[in-house]
């Protein structure tokens, strides 16, 4: 326990726990959420809301409003994380705690998240239905050659991995040249492997709505696209961080959260590489 008499407010930190301040942005991510979810959900069954004797289909724009709001929210919390940390430097050792075990936590359901597009590939790819011919791939279609692209976007990824640990140390060690080398080299090989897996998609032979094979490669592999978007930003917001000087050896959290990201990607894209492609040319 603190000592009641301890006045956090003189020293910059106003509590030694893991909420700072009060804030509106759980609140208002959650709505965002649910906002996104049930336009999403009523745009794929095609229902419509009733109000006033009016019929209203949220459609995709429906799904873009949600979307644009959930990214607003981010946006604005993570702005007040920062600043918590670096103006008022309020993150305390409590703070830190919660903070990675919130990281953590994260990274443990996106790993559920993927093993549901696994779970349902594999339940495929394994015991192929009749309606497929008891065949995997199916009969017309032609999975990718693994020692293609995905060859080359399976060594972007990798070599990615290793220069993130790079940065990484380097802010440990307050090498901060090769910290900012380091980041700025990951970010050119996120955006890389985006560009790669744009490529692949506009070449491919089958789609979306190709039965079982193409809805499970297109659903597992564009969801870990999504992901290296999204981690190739986060890794950019801390490459500017860096820039500005804001991490040292001691505090730099965003770093540490972003390498983790990173690297959950990394490992998720390896098993996409042995089951989707290897194993789904077979």
């Amino acid at each position: 326990m603190a000592d009641p008499g301890t006045h956090y407010e003189d020293s910059g930190i106003p509590q030694p726990w893991h909420l700072v301040h009060p804030s509106p942005w759980p609140l208002l991510g959650a709505l965002a959420a649910g906002l996104l979810a049930a336009a999403a959900v009523m745009y794929l069954h095609q229902d419509k809301i009733v109000l006033a004797g009016l019929s209203v289909a949220p459609g995709i724009d429906g799904v873009l409003v949600g979307f644009v709001l959930v990214l607003a929210v981010m946006a604005l919390w993570w702005r007040d994380v920062i600043r918590e940390g670096i103006a008022a430097k309020g993150h305390s050792a409590g703070v830190n705690l919660g903070l990675h075990t919130g990281m953590v936590l994260f990274i443990s359901s996106e790993v559920m998240f993927f093993v549901a597009f696994f779970w349902a590939y594999y339940s495929a790819a394994l015991f192929p239905p009749a309606i497929l011919g008891g065949l995997w791939p199916p009969s017309g279609i032609s999975a990718p050659e693994p020692l293609g692209m995905p060859l080359a976007m399976t060594i972007i990824l990798l070599s990615s991995g290793l220069t993130v640990t790079w940065a990484h140390h380097a802010a440990r060690s307050n090498h901060r040249g090769a910290l900012r080398a380091g980041l700025a080299l990951t970010v050119a090989l996120g955006a890389a492997f985006t560009l790669c897996q744009a490529w692949e998609y506009a070449h491919a032979d089958f789609s979306l709505s190709s039965g079982m094979f193409g809805s499970t490669f297109f659903m597992a592999t564009g969801f870990h696209g999504f992901h290296v978007i999204i981690g190739t930003i986060f890794l950019a917001i801390c490459l500017g961080r860096a820039a500005k000087g804001q991490f040292s050896p001691e505090r730099h959290f965003g770093l540490t959260a972003a390498a983790w990201y990173w690297h959950f990607v990394d490992v998720v894209w390896l098993f996409l590489f042995v089951s989707i492609y290897w194993y789904g040319s077979k």
